[in-house]
């Protein structure tokens, strides 16, 4: 995310606590009473956002983690690729000796 988009963001959500705000002194709430509830949901909204975010982190699905796994696939896909066909059966017997191996256990 670009510095611009945080601040794009930031503004967005100032904007959102001074429209609820309006929208309960609309609604008939009195100035202290339009505060408390408007500064309830931008906390509620912070909150819900890092229970999300915790989420992420602790299940690995965040973009970091995304990225860095697409990028390991794709480098063991290239190596792959750059074996000999007899390098290829190498491995590939070895990998069957090894599930041979663990089904006896």
């Amino acid at each position: 995310m670009r510095r611009i988009d945080v601040i794009g963001i930031g503004v967005g959500i100032f904007a959102a606590g001074g429209l609820a705000y309006l929208f309960f002194k609309l609604v008939g709430l009195d100035t202290i009473s339009a505060g408390i509830w408007s500064q309830t949901l931008l906390v509620g909204g912070l909150v819900g956002w890092l229970i999300t975010y915790a989420f992420r982190a602790v299940t690995h699905t965040m973009t970091y983690n995304q990225q860095l796994k697409d990028y390991e696939n794709a480098v063991l896909q290239k190596r792959l690729e750059e074996l000999s066909p007899e390098e290829l059966a190498r491995i590939q017997a070895e990998i069957e000796q090894e599930k041979q191996g663990k089904a006896e256990d």
